[in-house]
């Protein structure tokens, strides 16, 4: 089934509709999301249409409010249904698209399939640089690439329909949400490319760069936020411990291992909970494992920068974090907090 969220929309949406009634035999079910009085005879003839049904909200919710609402009905009235693509209203997803990346999702079923624009031809600059941007962010802070963080042509399966309704965000946030569940439960991402479209420069965009950007980015650094906290907890208490035990012999080891054990159980409590939001009972032993790992690589080369090369301990902390973070980010998403085969 297609979802359609629309915010006072013109004809492009009417065009969009009846495009996709052409060339698919997909039900449609679109989300008037409180636009205003004048945009009703649109929905009201829309909603005239066969296979088409036309929700509403008294106000404006926001796009991924208005997507939550249909996903809500499908799961409700549409037992039928194999999978959800959503579309955007103002045409920038063409008919042939959409069915690519609905074929793509029958062969990639345990998936989230998304349409990949690849920002060529002419781009207005703020959607390419925003996208560039987010792009760079999201890789960095998931360890996951995707090319086109923003597209609204995605696809899924009926069975992920819950967990997508308790996905944080009302808003434009609401589709990075989506792709960070994904990260976190190690769902694939498939990307199919598609056309880029920008009618008029995007001038029907509702999306406004500082409000909902700042909400997209709060959305990643959340999901971060864990990993800032630790190294914070980490690094100070290293620093406060390096001082109290400047004349020790062993100060570095001693320095090193009580601030990594303690920031481990720290870092283990938040991930668990936060971050990869798993009850498998068997992830402690892992991390223990993985903490043991973790700890000689950052011993070694914080005893390589501090005592062979003579870096300041502070500044050496800092270059080792930033190697072993990435490393052990990706070790916990794919062996720590794995999710357990008996928890549907």
């Amino acid at each position: 089934m297609i979802v359609i969220p629309a915010y006072q929309p013109d004809e492009k949406l009417a065009g969009v509709v009846d495009a996709l009634l052409n060339k698919t035999d997909f039900p449609i079910v679109i989300v008037d999301d409180g636009s205003r009085p004048d945009c009703q005879p649109l929905f009201a003839a829309l909603e005239e249409k066969e296979r088409v049904t036309v929700l509403h909200h008294e106000v404006n919710r926001g796009k991924g409010a208005a997507m939550k609402t249909a996903f809500q009905y499908i799961y409700d009235h549409c037992p039928q249904a194999e999978g959800v693509i959503t579309v955007d209203a103002d045409g920038q997803h063409l008919p042939d698209d959409v069915l690519r990346v609905a074929e793509t999702f029958r062969a990639h079923r345990d998936a989230l399939v998304t349409g990949s624009r690849r920002f060529t031809g002419k781009v207005p600059f703020k959607s390419r640089a925003g996208n560039a941007i987010t792009r760079f962010v999201f890789a960095v802070s998931t360890g996951v690439k995707v090319y086109d963080t923003q597209t609204g042509l995605r696809a899924f399966s009926r069975n992920n329909i819950p967990r997508m309704l308790s996905l944080k965000g009302d808003r434009y946030e609401y589709e990075i949400s989506q792709l960070l569940y994904c990260c976190r439960e190690m769902i694939p991402i498939v990307e199919v490319p598609i056309e880029t479209v920008y009618i008029e420069d995007n001038a029907s965009s509702h999306f406004r760069a500082l409000r909902d950007g700042w909400r997209i980015y709060k959305m990643i650094l959340m999901f971060v936020s864990s990993s800032i906290l630790s190294f914070l907890f980490e690094y100070i208490l290293f620093l406060l411990l390096s001082w109290l035990t400047k004349n020790w012999a062993v100060s570095l080891l001693f320095s090193t291992a009580v601030s990594r054990v303690l920031s481990a159980v720290f870092n283990y409590s938040l991930n668990k909970r936060l971050v990869f939001e798993t009850d498998n009972k068997t992830s402690f032993l892992r991390y223990v494992v993985l903490a043991v790992f973790i700890f000689g690589i950052h011993y070694g080369l914080l005893y390589l920068f501090t005592v062979i090369c003579g870096i300041p301990k502070w500044l050496a902390y800092i270059i080792v974090q930033l190697i072993v973070y990435p490393m052990s980010f990706v070790l916990q998403r794919k062996f720590v907090f794995v999710k357990d085969k008996n928890i549907p």
